[in-house]
């Protein structure tokens, strides 16, 4: 229960409060972009089975290595990407703290 709080609160509950106390002229924007950074868990579909709840997606999945990790990290650099980066790196720490769950 605590690895499905941990993991969907970083997911869904962060990037609201983050939007709520840093961007507060546009939070609702902010708020959706930063929510769509789950999306690159369709990356998932490449593998099989496409979910195991003992696999740690961090360094498996194409948009979770560490490639990807510093390229989302570039983009959080730049102010004109920064939201997506931003996004993208808070949807890898949910991956990351899920993995330290698995035993």
């Amino acid at each position: 229960m605590i690895r499905f709080l941990a993991h969907y609160g970083i997911h869904f509950i962060v990037p609201i409060i983050i939007a709520i106390y840093f961007y507060k002229e546009n939070r609702l924007w902010v708020a959706i972009i930063l929510l769509i950074g789950i999306l690159i868990d369709i990356d998932h579909v490449l593998a099989t089975p496409i979910f195991d709840p003992n696999r740690c997606s961090i360094n498996f999945h194409p948009l979770h290595t560490y490639w990807a990790i510093g390229i989302y990290t570039i983009l959080f650099a730049y102010k004109k990407t920064r939201i997506i980066g931003l996004a993208l790196l808070i949807h890898i720490l949910a991956d990351t703290v899920d993995c330290y769950f698995i035993r």
